[in-house]
C-alpha cells in the first residue's frame, strides 16, 4: 500500500507525513518522481486548490496521492489573505515576505480586531479521478510582531490566546496536538484506512 504526498514544500511535507504516520503505509514523497511538478494553485478556494495537487499527483504516479491547501483567514482584512496566504507578498514570497506584508497591513489594529483563522482543506485523490476532501481550522490572533523561532510560515506572528505562544513557541508535538493541518489529517486518516487500507485488506 502506497500514498503519495503530493507538496514540493518540504515544510509541508515533513508536517504531512508525521501526521500520516503508523498507518501501514508506504508515504511517498512526490519528489520520488523527477518528472512530477506542482501544478498551478488556479483554484479560487481552498479545496479546489487541493483537489488540483493531489488529482495532477494521483494521476501521473498511478497510485492514491494526499495534498493540502491552507489559507489565514484575518477578520481585519476581511478574510484576507485567504487561499493566497502563500503569496500574499506576490508570486515567488518568502515566509518572512508574507509575514511582513501582514504586520504592516495589521499596523494600529486593536487587540480586539486581530482574530484570525487558519484553515485546512486536504484531498485524497485516487488515479480514477475519485477525490475526498476533509477540513480543519484553527482560531487565534496576529501579534504585533513575531514570536518564537519554531515551525514556518506564519507560525511566528500566530497567537493561540488560551495558551499565550505562538505556533512558532510551541513544540512540533504541541503544534500537532491542535492544528489546523493536524485536525484535516486525522480526518484523513479515517478516509485513508476506509478506501486504501480496509480496501486493500478486502481483496
Amino acid at each position: 500500500m502506497r500514498l503519495v504526498i503530493a507538496t514540493a514544500n518540504r515544510d509541508k511535507r515533513l508536517e504531512l507525513m508525521a501526521l500520516l504516520d503508523g498507518l501501514g503505509i508506504d508515504l511517498l514523497p512526490m519528489t520520488r518522481w523527477k518528472d512530477l511538478v506542482s501544478p498551478a494553485e488556479t483554484g479560487r478556494t481552498l479545496e479546489e486548490n487541493a483537489t488540483i495537487k493531489a488529482l495532477s499527483a494521483a494521476r501521473h504516479t498511478g497510485l492514491p496521492a494526499v495534498a493540502d491547501d491552507t489559507g489565514l483567514e484575518v477578520e481585519a482584512l476581511n478574510g484576507r489573505p485567504g487561499v493566497f496566504a502563500a503569496r500574499f507578498a506576490g508570486e515567488g514570497a518568502t515566509y518572512r515576505d508574507n509575514r511582513e506584508r501582514l504586520l504592516r497591513e495589521m499596523l494600529g489594529i486593536p487587540e480586539d480586531r486581530r482574530g484570525a483563522a487558519f484553515r485546512t482543506v486536504a484531498a485524497l485523490c485516487f488515479p480514477d479521478g475519485e477525490c475526498f476532501t476533509v477540513e480543519g481550522k484553527c482560531i487565534g490572533r496576529i501579534t504585533g510582531e513575531e514570536r518564537g523561532d519554531g515551525g514556518f510560515g506564519y507560525d511566528s506572528i500566530f497567537l493561540i490566546p488560551s495558551l499565550g505562544v505562538t505556533f512558532a513557541e510551541m513544540t512540533t508535538d504541541q503544534k500537532n496536538a491542535i492544528s489546523h493541518r493536524s485536525q484535516a489529517l486525522g480526518k484523513m486518516r479515517e478516509l485513508i484506512t476506509e478506501h486504501i487500507v480496509q480496501g486493500q485488506t478486502a481483496t
